[in-house]
């Protein structure tokens, strides 16, 4: 595979957390229309079925884009790469505000979902400029902004939109992400590409990434397992919380910022992971997910108020288990092989998106044929189960395996 050698230089905490904001910008814009569908339905005169595309467009979008176009991190200048899915973020967002009707509001979604993969370019450019003694730490980082983008996104359209019109919050996205990109085309230097493969070549090349290490496939099957998890608690919270508690949408919504505290994991572990190694902290991260999912079991035997608390104990739990599980992995991917950073990353968050997926169809499902404490023994099996590879996983490289990662 012919490459370009790369460097490691230092990286600068204001750079960190330009990259740290860009990432959550990005990906914040995926998430901005969930919570104004019920606004679209009446604005844009379109039915409930048909404004459900808009979400899952967005979805689509970004599936394919991290599929297709993530993997050109390594065949092109990232920050290039991240230039032009910036500026063409901005303009799909903008597209989104000045929709006259809801075709062109699902267009405009799908587009936004393939441009928000930037937060997928992001992500491997840390690593990419941060020295590897410090790696774990930086890559924690973005991925702090980027979960935090994802938490706090919903919260802040659905007060936007309440006060201001929706169109509003896709034009400030807009702003805010061409401000971000402006700033990051400034500020980072050029970042050579790490192979000089024809792009049919490098898509042909992540099977055999794939197949070659084990410890990326492990890795992945246990993030999306725990993803599972995650997702379902997420997309069914709402509705329990209004069934249960008679709580409306923005109280939800305000739990975001119980898991936002949960994202601040995010720097620890990826500091714990460069000094003890990253496959402690994995095995630290399912644990500790899996007990806070465990812990909502009690739930019945308490009163109301201290159920809301103990809810949000677990969300903080569980949300710091899988931040920094998610980091630890990135970082023993990372180090399998420089020049693939960007196909190996794209890979794993293959599996990480099908995870999500997977936890939403079978969280509502769920909730609806078996209440709260269904969802509650699904929680606890993703995360048991994503503990189980892990620990495997230190048995069999104990033994021998020939994972070139623990």
């Amino acid at each position: 595979m012919p490459t370009i050698a790369s460097h490691e230089p230092g990286i600068s905490g204001r750079t960190v957390l330009m990259l740290a904001t860009g990432a959550g910008f990005a990906v914040a814009s995926i998430y901005y229309s969930q919570p104004m569908l019920g606004i679209f339905v009446n604005e844009l005169h379109a039915g409930v079925s048909t404004v459900g595309l808009v979400p899952t467009l967005t979805q689509i979008g970004y599936a394919l884009g991290i599929l297709l176009l993530a993997p050109l991190g390594d065949r092109h200048d990232r920050r290039q790469v991240m230039v032009v899915k910036g500026l063409l973020l901005t303009l799909a967002l903008l597209l989104s505000a000045f929709s006259g009707g809801i075709a062109m509001l699902l267009v405009a979604s799908l587009a936004v979902g393939i441009a928000a993969t930037m937060a997928q370019d992001i992500v491997p450019a840390a690593a990419t400029l941060s020295p590897a003694a410090k790696r774990g730490k930086t890559v924690g980082t973005v991925m702090t902004g980027l979960l935090l983008g994802i938490l706090l996104s919903r919260v802040l359209s659905g007060f936007v939109a309440e006060y201001f019109g929706w169109r509003s919050m896709f034009g400030a996205a807009a702003l805010m992400v061409v401000a971000i990109t402006l700033v990051l085309w400034r500020s980072l230097p050029a970042i050579p590409a790490a192979t000089s493969m024809s792009y049919p070549a490098l898509l042909s090349s992540m099977r055999h990434l794939w197949t070659g290490y084990n410890a990326l496939r492990r890795a992945t099957l246990a993030q999306a397992l725990l993803s599972v998890g995650f997702s379902a608690f997420w997309s069914t919270l709402a509705v329990m919380l209004h069934d249960t508690y008679q709580l409306g949408s923005a109280t939800a919504g305000m739990f975001g910022l119980a898991g936002a505290a949960g994202a601040l994991a995010a720097p620890l572990a990826g500091s714990l992971a460069d000094r003890r190694g990253p496959g402690l902290v994995t095995r630290i991260g399912t644990t500790l997910a899996t007990l806070s999912f465990a812990l909502m079991f009690l739930l019945p035997l308490l009163s109301a108020p201290y159920q809301l608390t103990l809810i949000v104990l677990s969300a903080i739990g569980f949300d710091f288990g899988v931040q920094a599980t998610l980091v630890s992995h990135q970082a023993i991917i990372f180090s399998l092989e420089p020049a693939a950073r960007s196909r190996l990353n794209a890979l794993m968050f293959t599996g990480v998106f099908i995870g999500m997926a997977t936890g939403s169809a079978l969280g509502s499902v769920i909730l609806e044929y078996a209440g709260w404490q269904g969802v509650v023994v699904l929680l606890t099996l993703s995360g048991f189960s994503s503990m189980v590879v892990r620990m495997t996983g230190r048995r069999k490289t104990a033994a021998g395996c020939r994972s070139p990662v623990k």
